[in-house]
């Protein structure tokens, strides 16, 4: 009966984003009420519920993703991108273009978001390509692959974080594995697929992409931006924040912080917390972006406001797929899907990401597909004792198979490199299934021994 109500939930959410063009986040809401009347919830506990949902779900989120976005714009609107995508392909020469715009792209996909990240980056790489005489897609397919798996698998991005906070896993696990796995998959999925794309579909590389698309660009001059160091030191912070308390408690307190820990113990587990990672990253990035070359504190804050407004509606949607996911989870729905998996051969963490791969098609959200998969697997996860970290992996992986027409970045990759749509499905949505795989083969392996 409950999988019943989940599957008709599930259909009606679709109905609502796709038929109706009902806003994401109230769509959910409006799910999440539904479902928990079909699973004979009190009227009153639905509505504690999806209050605990909202307010669970962004409770430390609200800060990693505003900070992180502010950060991200600081970086941006200073030219520090710009000064990263510019010094490494100078750096890696026309050879190895490809390598020096996946590098870059990966570097900078930390610190912004996917779109943001894609608005910045195109502009750059059809600079390239017309003055290295390759194809815009040659560079484009790297640089998609790279933001998309920092978009997948690696926190401070919205998916990742999200569901590290779902699931309880430890968000330095999550980073260092999600590194590891994020390698292969952004090569075979970057460079080696570009090699098999520019023979199935060459009319694709003949493109001359659609600038246009973008509007009016900020333009810099090299030598008025912040240095190359400088640059990526700022933009990686938080990770390198949380990777030193990582390290740090796997090599002296085996993986966590211990239950009476020293002075030093207390100020790494401190720094390596997402939100105070982000809080700290965030004021670097106030002085190396801004007050440190001389700019105002306005000019800052107005960058800061800009960067607020950007993300405003994702973390709506991300409260709602809490909303959605805590009904799932007080409904019994998890404990059905608990039962009904019990006895079964397949791999949590294959039934993860299969979750997450039927949710992404049909709703097109990577974050919404995570989070409601977290919801789901959460009981199944702790009854058979799996890595919470692996999992997070394994359904970001999930969250990320398949793009095609409901998903938002289907249609910049469209209309940036000026591709049709069956174009754009041969290169984009195959791109984006290849991460998805080579994630879960991944996850998969590290789970052999971890």
């Amino acid at each position: 009966m409950e999988l019943l109500v989940l599957f008709l939930g599930i259909m009606l959410l679709l109905l609502l984003i796709i038929k109706f063009k009902l806003n994401t986040f109230v769509s959910l809401v409006l799910t999440a009420m539904v479902v928990g009347v079909g699973l004979g919830m009190p009227l009153t506990k639905i509505a504690t519920s999806v209050q605990n949902g909202i307010g669970g779900q962004l409770g430390e989120l609200s800060i990693v993703f505003g900070f992180g976005a502010m950060m991200g714009r600081l970086v941006a609107d200073a030219g520090g991108a710009f000064r990263i995508a510019h010094t490494l392909i100078d750096k890696f020469g026309k050879k190895r273009l490809q390598i020096a715009i996946m590098l870059a792209s990966f570097i900078i996909g930390i610190a912004l978001f996917f779109e943001v990240g894609m608005v910045l980056l195109v502009p750059i790489v059809f600079a390239i390509a017309v003055e290295a005489s390759v194809p815009i897609l040659y560079l484009g397919i790297p640089m998609a692959a790279a933001l998309s798996v920092t978009h997948g698998f690696l926190p401070p991005h919205p998916a990742p974080t999200a569901i590290t906070s779902a699931l309880g896993a430890n968000a330095g696990h999550v980073l260092l594995y999600g590194v590891i796995i994020a390698i292969p998959s952004v090569i075979i999925a970057g460079p080696l697929f570009t090699k098999v794309a520019r023979k199935m579909i060459p009319d694709a590389f003949a493109r001359q992409g659609n600038l246009t698309a973008l509007g009016p660009q900020k333009t810099f001059k090299l030598e008025e931006t912040p240095s190359f160091g400088i640059s990526v030191v700022t933009s990686l912070f938080p990770v390198i924040l949380m990777a030193i308390t990582t390290v740090y408690q796997m090599l002296f307190n085996g993986g966590s912080l211990p239950k009476n820990p020293t002075l030093l113990d207390s100020i790494i587990g401190f720094i390596g917390t997402p939100a105070i990672a982000m809080t700290i990253s965030l004021l670097l990035a106030m002085y190396t972006m801004g007050w440190g070359r001389r700019i105002k504190t306005p000019a800052i804050m107005k960058t800061i406001e800009e960067a607020v407004k950007s993300i405003a509606m994702l973390l709506l949607v991300i409260g709602g797929g809490g909303a959605f996911k805590q009904i799932l989870i007080d409904g019994g729905v998890g404990d059905s899907v608990t039962t009904l998996f019990a006895h079964a051969s397949l791999s949590p963490l294959v039934l993860g990401w299969l979750i997450a791969v039927v949710l992404r098609i049909a709703l097109g959200s990577a974050t919404v597909a995570s989070l409601t998969a977290a919801g789901l697997v959460l009981p199944l996860m702790q009854s058979a004792g799996v890595n919470p970290a692996l999992m997070v992996l394994s359904i970001g992986a999930g969250s990320l198979a398949a793009s095609h027409v409901n998903d938002a970045g289907f249609w910049m990759f469209k209309e940036y490199f000026d591709l049709s749509v069956k174009e754009t499905l041969a290169t984009w949505t195959v791109l984006e299934t290849l991460i998805s795989i080579v994630g879960l083969v991944g996850v998969l392996l590290l789970s052999l021994v971890v």
